[in-house]
């Protein structure tokens, strides 16, 4: 029993992942500024929030933890939408999913903890097949984007190593940063003129749906997954994105991406098995 349940929080990370990669879709139905799509989302997405904690009875909690997850996840979400203004959307997306490097860092700088080699192997395979994937997309210009969406990722691996901070409280974090992303875009969105039935509809789904429901399942998920688990999970949300663009919009995959999408999903599919499978030797020794 204790076995089946410890695959339910990886699989919220999964859904997290598949939730957030609504949003390469859905944006496009909405003929706003990024910032006041960011801002509208995080509005809509704070309301979920809140009504959520309230039906789990779960209070807000405010430390010096949950202050730290919440600005890394609203800051790290405005650095990606001002990168992708900045360069191509392959990169900033690309280099914002180098996150998993340095969680690796961190949790060996901070809390002494050398990676397995399968952490490390996984970490290899899963960037090559991310670099696979957008091989034929990528640029080298836009520098200035290129480097925030590279600061975006290093403060992205912050989001997934909230709970290992004495305090840490994943949905008052996520609460916060849901606030940070409406202050910050605000301006742009009351200066918005087009609220049609179509925009509206859009940013509802996408506040209810990618970003809500999103961060809901990260912050539940994240109770009672590795920091890295949870990031290397997440990086299927880069390949689902441009597929249900493909099957929706009509956008065409190569197939070099194709090759990269079937390596980063077997990867973390093995991944995971391969780390459940050690998790029950330690557990039996």
């Amino acid at each position: 029993m204790k076995s089946n349940k410890s695959y339910i929080y990886p699989l919220l990370n999964l859904m997290c992942a598949v939730f957030f990669s609504l949003g390469g879709t859905l944006i496009k139905l909405v003929p706003w500024e990024a910032m006041s799509i960011s801002a509208g989302r995080a509005m809509i997405a704070a309301v979920m929030l809140l009504i959520y904690m309230r039906l789990r009875r779960h209070r807000i909690v405010l430390n010096k933890a949950v202050i730290i997850g919440g600005c890394a996840i609203g800051f790290s979400s405005i650095l990606y939408v001002v990168s992708n203004k900045l360069t191509t959307a392959a990169n900033a997306i690309l280099i914002q999913y180098t996150a998993p490097v340095f969680i690796i860092f961190y949790i060996w700088l901070l809390f002494k903890e050398k990676p397995t080699k399968l952490d490390i192997a996984a970490t290899v395979i899963i960037s090559l097949g991310e670099i696979c994937f957008f091989i034929d997309s990528l640029s080298v210009g836009g520098m200035l984007g290129n480097v925030l969406a590279l600061i975006g990722g290093a403060i992205y691996a912050v989001v997934f190593m909230m709970k290992r901070f004495d305090g840490a409280d994943t949905l008052s974090s996520v609460l916060i940063g849901c606030l940070i992303c409406s202050v910050a875009g605000f301006p742009w969105l009351i200066s918005e003129t087009e609220f049609t039935p179509v925009s509206i509809g859009g940013i509802l789904a996408i506040g209810i749906v990618q970003y809500g429901l999103g961060y809901i399942c990260m912050a539940e998920g994240l109770m009672g997954t590795p920091p890295l688990t949870a990031s290397l999970i997440s990086m299927v949300e880069p390949i689902i994105n441009p597929i249900l663009a493909a099957l929706v919009l009509g956008e065409l995959l190569t197939p070099m991406a194709l090759v990269g999408a079937s390596i980063v999903i077997v990867s973390v599919i093995l991944y995971n098995i391969l780390q459940d499978r050690m998790k029950r030797v330690r557990d039996d020794g």
